[in-house]
């Protein structure tokens, strides 16, 4: 593995893997073409449904191949391939979780209104599976700052940074403004792959995604200081992906604490890191005083890149398509 490790590897994913060992890989994420005909830069996704989902159940075979026996695989898709998913992977995998990203759509007419992306869950084995608890903060009125949640008699009980994790995800949204988007017509928020990744990896573990487009899940593992192999049949992209790790630090931590940051706050923490971290916060001292106080950090130093940054980043990339394309 030595030779692929931190490596984004153009080319096509089934033919790759090969070179890849079995159990070798702690995490596997794959967030593959919809088949709904969406444009890529050099290709269209559109095939015949069996074509379609027989090249899904190769390279699912092989994600589950290359995975540690501590290891996690995890697939997103919409409802509707992810229930073919599930069928290949439960030959292979032990079911965890299906797990709800709340990310609404425009309505599609004679249907309900499509409100969530689903991610598949799978340990490599059950028994031996690393999993970590996460806590994600307290939701709150915008405007008066009171919890949403209304805890009733079991206030005093409240943990001061928020809630465990649950399997229905509302607090992460989809990428919805072009000037913090790649041009790539599916990318994923970085935070969503720092949150799996906490939650199944340790410091020093590889991350592998055969569907790497423009380079979400290798930045989000080297922010957490873990390891990463990716996949990308586009050229354009996969220059991009390179691109844009390059520029990432492993320093996404607290006190060694290793944390995901969003908008200047910690947006997932594992909880048995809470010990250490809670120096870091101005907490209340009586759990009820929670219902209308929000914790905040000590220190005023900034923990993410500015928006101007940002921007200039989607132009360099824009810049980049375009060279190539004359």
């Amino acid at each position: 593995m030595k030779a692929y490790i931190n490596q984004i590897l153009q080319g096509d994913c089934l033919e790759l893997f090969h070179q890849i060992p079995n159990n070798s890989v702690d995490m596997t994420f794959a967030d593959p073409p919809f088949n709904l005909k969406k444009k890529y830069h050099s290709t269209r996704d559109s095939l015949e449904l069996e074509e379609y989902l027989h090249w899904c159940e190769k390279w699912i075979s092989e994600m589950v191949r290359v995975t540690k026996e501590t290891g996690s695989i995890f697939v997103h898709n919409i409802p509707k391939w992810l229930t073919y998913y599930a069928g290949f992977l439960n030959k292979l995998a032990d079911f965890k979780h299906w797990i709800s990203w709340e990310a609404p759509t425009a309505p599609m007419g004679k249907t309900l209104q499509p409100a969530h992306y689903g991610i598949l869950f799978y340990a490599k084995d059950a028994k031996q599976n690393k999993f970590y608890e996460v806590r994600y903060p307290h939701k709150r009125c915008r405007k008066c700052n009171y919890l949403h949640k209304d805890y009733g008699g079991k206030k005093g009980g409240l943990h001061p940074f928020g809630p465990l994790v649950p399997d229905t995800w509302t607090d992460i949204h989809r990428i919805k403004h072009n000037k913090y988007r790649d041009p790539h017509p599916c990318q994923l928020p970085i935070h969503l792959l720092e949150r799996i990744i906490l939650m199944s990896t340790d410091e020093g573990d590889t991350v592998l995604d055969p569907f790497l487009g423009t380079g979400t899940t290798a930045i989000a593992a080297k922010r957490l200081g873990r390891h990463y192999v990716g996949f990308e049949l586009d050229e354009v992209y996969a220059t991009i992906a390179h691109n844009k790790v390059k520029q990432q630090a492993s320093n996404s931590r607290i006190r060694n604490v290793w944390v995901s940051v969003y908008l200047n706050e910690i947006i997932t923490l594992r909880n048995q890191d809470w010990e250490v971290l809670q120096p870091e916060f101005h907490t209340p001292e009586s759990a009820k005083v929670i219902d209308y106080t929000k914790i905040v950090l000590k220190s005023k130093r900034p923990l993410t890149p500015t928006v101007s940054q940002q921007e200039t980043h989607q132009e360099t990339q824009l810049r980049l398509i375009e060279n190539r394309e004359r």
